[in-house]
This record gives structure tokens, sequence and C-alpha cells, in this order.
């Protein structure tokens, strides 16, 4: 039943920052009244604006938070991989490597793929 709820609040949440610009649409299409008591344009009513800039603002508002988001995430992804992170691994010497991968080195083709392929009978 724990595993059935977390999963269900798993998707919705997935979901919701899917389609997070749908679900402001949908928030203003349920309610434009909300939304027009907080529009800029009440003095210009021939604009039939009703709204719709408030909309706008939140969806550009979501838009930058998603930009400084992906930036923040290139910095660390950057930062993680910096030249320091390598800096105590040492390359193997040549010596080792014939050590630890003998078979390859030995530079003749394997005769086993024809074992494998099997073309199809025709009757």
């Amino acid at each position: 039943m724990t595993r059935q709820i977390a999963v269900i609040l798993l998707l919705v949440s997935f979901m919701g920052q899917t389609f997070n610009r749908s679900l402001l649409f949908m928030s203003y299409y349920a309610n434009p009244a909300a939304f027009a008591k907080n529009c800029v344009n009440k003095a210009r009513p021939m604009m039939h604006c009703n709204g719709k800039c408030q909309v706008m603002k939140k969806i550009q508002e979501e838009e930058r938070k998603e930009k400084e988001d992906l930036e923040r995430k290139a910095e660390n992804k950057n930062e993680y991989w910096s030249s320091k992170t390598f800096a105590g691994i040492a390359a193997p010497a040549a010596g080792e490597i014939t050590k630890i991968f003998p078979p390859f080195l030995i530079r003749k083709p394997i005769d086993k793929a024809y074992i494998l392929f099997r073309p199809p009978a025709f009757a």
C-alpha cells in the first residue's frame, strides 16, 4: 500500500514538473477572474487582456528558474569532473597491460563467429 502511494506521488510530481506550463494555462481557464484581479492592463479594457499578462509573467518566471537550474547543473558538472578528480590515479605501465589482458594481445582472429551464425533453411 505504501509503495503504491509512493509511486503515485512520484508520478504526480514528475507529471507536474513536465506539464507545469499546461497547468498554468489550465488554472487560468478554470478561474480567469483571479488572474484578471491582478491584471496590469485594467486601465485599458480595449486590450481584452483579462489576466493573460499575469499568466505570461508566471510562465516567464518558470522559464527563468529552469534556465538557472540548468546553468547550476552545468557548473556543478564542470566542478565534479575537474582535473583534481583524476590527479591521484596513475596510468599502468606497458608491462602491466600485458599481464591484465593477455588474450587481447595475441592479435590473431578468433574463429568462433561461424558457430553462432546460422542462416535460415529454405524448404
